[in-house]
């Protein structure tokens, strides 16, 4: 099994096509172009479905807010909110156990 590399689309489209001209002979794809099984396998996949679209690689992106649905977009913003108040509640309780440690140290208690 060889280790997996960085490819191009264009390079994934070159493999996908190969295999499918050599009887989806996966292995022999995968040995030709120093990629694993795996992902030629996967490469077939999705060109069958998707063609040339499904060899975009899309990790690590998000959709442009105009390509985001009604739901995505609240889902987005819920999430952003729910961050917000878990801060705004951490900053509270440390606020608030200040506040009781400097009224408390005046009148002799030690903290």
């Amino acid at each position: 099994m060889t280790k997996g590399r960085k490819t191009a689309q264009d390079e994934r489209l070159e493999i996908a096509r190969y295999c499918m001209e050599h009887g989806l002979n996966h292995r022999a794809t995968a040995e030709k172009y120093q990629v694993s099984y795996q992902q030629v396998y996967q490469w077939v996949k999705k060109y069958e479905a998707k063609g040339i679209d499904g060899l975009i690689d899309k990790r690590g992106r998000t959709k442009p807010e105009e390509e985001m649905t009604e739901i995505e977009k609240l889902r987005a913003e819920n999430r952003l909110l729910a961050a917000e108040k878990r801060r705004v509640e951490q900053e509270l309780a440390f606020l608030v156990a200040k506040s009781v440690r400097h009224q408390i140290q005046p009148e002799g208690m030690v903290c």
